[in-house]
Parts: C-alpha cells; sequence; structure tokens
C-alpha cells in the first residue's frame, strides 16, 4: 500500500535530465512564438494611414518641414485697439493666469513704471504664463500698439507707436 501511495504523489517528471528540457522549452518556445507574431503582425503590406493613393502618401512623407512666408511689407498697420481684440482678449478681458485685466488700474499701475520700451519688450519676448508675442501675425509695432492701447486703458499716458520710414 506504501508504493502506491508515492507513485500517486509523483509528478511528470522523473529524472533531471527532464527537468533540463523541460527548463530550456519554457524559455525556447515563447521567444519563437513571439517571433513569429512579429513576422505575422509586419510582412503584408500596408498603406499608409488616410491615404489610399500611395503617390499622394510619398508626397506627404517627404513634403518640406518649414515654410518661408513673405508678408505684404506695405499694408497698413493695424490700429491697437483691433491687435488687442485678435490677440490678448482671451487673456486681458479675463484675467487668466495672472493677467493684468484691461481697465484695471490698480494691476496695471506697477507694470506702467517700467515704461512703454519695457512693457514692449515684456509683450514680444513674453513675461509669467505669457508667451512671446514677436514673430507672430502681428508686426512689432502693431504689438506695441496693443500694449498701448491696454496701458492706456490701465492708467497709462503713452503715444501710440508711428509706422517706421520705409528704407530709402
Amino acid at each position: 500500500m506504501s508504493e502506491q501511495h508515492e507513485e500517486a504523489h509523483s509528478g511528470p517528471i522523473k529524472t533531471p535530465r527532464q527537468m533540463m528540457w523541460l527548463s530550456i522549452a519554457s524559455f525556447v518556445v515563447p521567444v519563437f512564438v513571439i517571433i513569429g507574431l512579429v513576422y505575422f503582425v509586419t510582412a503584408a503590406p500596408k498603406p499608409a494611414a488616410g491615404s489610399s493613393n500611395p503617390e499622394k502618401s510619398i508626397a506627404e512623407r517627404l513634403q518640406k518641414v518649414g515654410t518661408v512666408e513673405i508678408r505684404d511689407a506695405n499694408r497698413p498697420l493695424k490700429s491697437g485697439e483691433a491687435v488687442y481684440k485678435a490677440q490678448c482678449v482671451a487673456c486681458h478681458d479675463s484675467g487668466a493666469a495672472g493677467a493684468p485685466k484691461f481697465g484695471d488700474k490698480g494691476a496695471w499701475a506697477a507694470r506702467l513704471k517700467t515704461g512703454l520700451d519695457g512693457l514692449v519688450n515684456s509683450a514680444l519676448k513674453g513675461k509669467g504664463a505669457m508667451a512671446g508675442q514677436g514673430g507672430g501675425d502681428h508686426t512689432d509695432v502693431e504689438i506695441a500698439r496693443a500694449v498701448v492701447y491696454l496701458a492706456n486703458a490701465g492708467g497709462g499716458k503713452f503715444a501710440e507707436p508711428k509706422a517706421p520710414d520705409a528704407a530709402k
């Protein structure tokens, strides 16, 4: 009865050699399964995402990274109010991210002490949460006009910048 009892509790691996081959197989078989799955997934040619036309797909991948935009230097400058409404109103009307509100004399008092050049420099290069406005859709003179419009509404007495003289 004792032999029967021991035999009932023994596993399928009876020798160290069987254990060695089972250990090797447990690492090698999954590797081959993974390699097979990768080959299966990558073997079929697939069209580029969003394009059924291969020539268009190639053209999209080969397009230039940057572009050059030449603007009309002779266009009339926008007023400070127009630039404010197009660029600045989103933050300065609501006071988002600590922006001084339009017409808030208390918030503008300390900023006005830096002078027009300091305010324009902050607007062009950015300050705090405000990103630099230079190089965008508006010229530096137009941004300066918007700064004057904002500052004058907050108690400043700055003159609106004039258009620069054309190069002779």
